[in-house]
């Protein structure tokens, strides 16, 4: 077995874990990062999906390394592409769901321009297709964690310092023994008005597998017809207002039959504007291109099962039947979905399969909603987040606070069988107990594993605040190797905690909400 010894072992290459191992680098750490895809960057590049951000994004609530990415990610379009869009801040897809829709590959590419230095360097290795597969672990301690490369069958052990659970899915919590929390919380365990009665550990929102799709009007993409397509044609959730292959779904507020459209010009929510990466309106000298929207939508959000505290025959079979949904929703609207004038179908849509190199088309990897969560040193609830609850125009303010954030609670239908849960959240504050386990010293989380609930998930879950986590969690491992002081003991000492802080801020994170921000609500209100 290969043996390696570094500061900080990074488990899972996803938007936080990059965002870990950047802020861990910069600081001189030596790195090793395991990701079990060959794609950095988890929810916005091997996942396909575009960030979901907050309406102040461009001006405040986000780390100054986001804003970095974010403004890479622009510049190169405008190095490679013409582009013919006057707006000040370029949105390469004109999609609805932020200011920067755009491919995944373009992120890809930003972030591994970003680890470049360090793995130039020899601070950072990055091991892909590789996954965790044990621990050693003495008491309030981790040792060390042996992985598993996909690739060869072979395994090396990586000891540290310091390792930040970054995966998708908590892998590391189950393996190193640690306590933590699967799905719906009870209203008798966090007080939460939205929480139901009972506890669902297995009450765990659905997971969606994301197509890459390109309409070319006139000519026929249409796919071979999906194994599960007579299936999912006759699917009907009890709670979905029609058949799930069909452009109807519960509107997420107010449960009530919502239409929707594949284009805006008909009549209903349009699905094509909504992650739409490349917008012909945007750029000159696009040839025979048409555009390109990625297929996150309500019909193919996957909860029948799941893919993680589950047998590896269960988690086989869940992955399959999703990809099954995607792309039978893919042949129903090539073959089926009813248009203007009496036609059916839409057969110029276009599988790309470049998109995310893939022979199926499909994302190399699940997006994941919600990972399992550690018992943390601080557990953000509903009333942390809710206008019924604070009156400040923002969140509960933390003495301990690593970072900004903003969404409203937005949980997508369950495996348990629960509908959409979507209410108003304030815009939020990032404590740092919740980052800390409470049962170990040298773990720290780094994704979507921090300490929410299944309710507060719904508002943490996305790319700013997962890169914010991260970031401030390579930024905790590093300063905890410099002082010699746990998590735990920064976060308790007044004194190490304002250092932290202090620290944070030289490293461009925003610990609070600016006073501009306060001004624009109050302008609003």
């Amino acid at each position: 077995m290969n043996q390696l010894t570094v500061d900080l072992i990074i488990i899972g290459g996803g938007f936080g874990g990059t965002a870990a191992a950047i802020a861990a680098c910069s600081k001189g750490l030596r790195v090793y990062m395991s990701e079990p895809t060959d794609w950095i960057g988890g929810q916005v590049t091997s996942q396909g999906v575009p960030p979901d951000e907050h309406q102040w994004i461009e001006e405040f609530g986000s780390t100054l390394r986001y804003r970095e990415y974010r403004e890479s990610v622009r510049s190169i379009y405008k190095k490679i592409m013409q582009v013919t869009a006057e707006e000040e801040y370029l949105n390469p897809g004109n999609g609805l769901v932020s200011n920067i829709c755009h491919d995944p590959r373009v992120s890809l590419q930003v972030l591994n321009e970003m680890i470049l230095p360090y793995q130039l360097t020899g601070l950072l290795t990055v091991d892909y297709r590789t996954a965790p597969a044990e621990t050693e672990r003495t008491g309030r301690m981790l040792h060390s964690v042996v992985f598993l490369h996909g690739d060869t069958d072979k395994y090396t052990k990586v000891s540290g310092k310091y390792v930040i659970d970054a995966s998708e899915e908590g892998d590391l919590l189950p393996l190193a023994g640690m306590n933590y929390v699967t799905g719906a919380e009870a209203k008798s365990d966090t007080g939460e008005e939205h929480a139901g009665d009972v506890a669902g550990p297995k009450d765990i929102q659905a997971f969606t597998y994301v197509l890459g799709i390109e309409y070319r009007d006139g000519e026929d993409h249409t796919i071979e017809k999906p194994e599960m397509y007579d299936f999912w044609k006759s699917f009907k959730p009890d709670f979905w207002p029609d058949q799930y292959l069909s452009f109807y779904a519960p509107h997420p507020q107010t449960k009530e039959k919502r239409t929707y459209t594949l284009f805006k010009e008909e009549n209903g929510f349009p699905l094509w504007d909504y992650r739409r990466i490349l917008h012909t309106g945007s750029f000159a000298q696009m040839g025979h291109a048409g555009e390109v929207t990625l297929m996150n939508w309500p019909m193919n959000d996957y909860f029948l099962g799941n893919v993680y505290e589950v047998t590896e025959e269960e988690r086989k079979k869940h992955d399959y039947q999703a990809k099954q949904l995607s792309l039978s929703l893919l042949y129903w609207m090539q073959t089926e979905l009813e248009r203007a004038g009496g036609k059916k179908g839409y057969p110029g849509l276009m599988l790309r399969k470049d998109i995310f190199e893939t022979r199926d088309g499909l994302a190399k990897a699940p997006y994941i909603r919600e990972s399992r969560r550690i018992k943390a040193e601080y557990t953000v609830t509903e009333d942390d987040v809710s206008p019924r609850i604070q009156t400040n125009q923002c969140g509960k303010q933390y003495e301990d606070s690593v970072g900004v954030g903003s969404y409203s609670i937005d949980l997508h239908p369950s495996i348990g069988g629960r509908n959409y849960l979507d209410i108003p959240a304030l815009p939020f504050h990032i404590p740092l107990g919740a980052l800390i386990p409470a049962d170990m010293d040298n773990v720290i989380a780094g994704s979507k594993n921090i300490g929410t609930t299944h309710i507060t998930n719904g508002c943490y879950r996305l790319h700013p605040v997962e890169w914010n986590i991260g970031e401030s969690a390579g930024e905790l491992a590093a300063f905890c190797i410099s002082r010699g002081h746990t998590p735990k003991e920064v976060r308790n000492d007044k004194a190490l905690l304002g250092s932290f802080q202090q620290t944070l801020k030289s490293s461009g994170v925003q610990l609070e909400w600016p006073e501009s921000f306060y001004e624009k609500r109050r302008q609003e209100v």
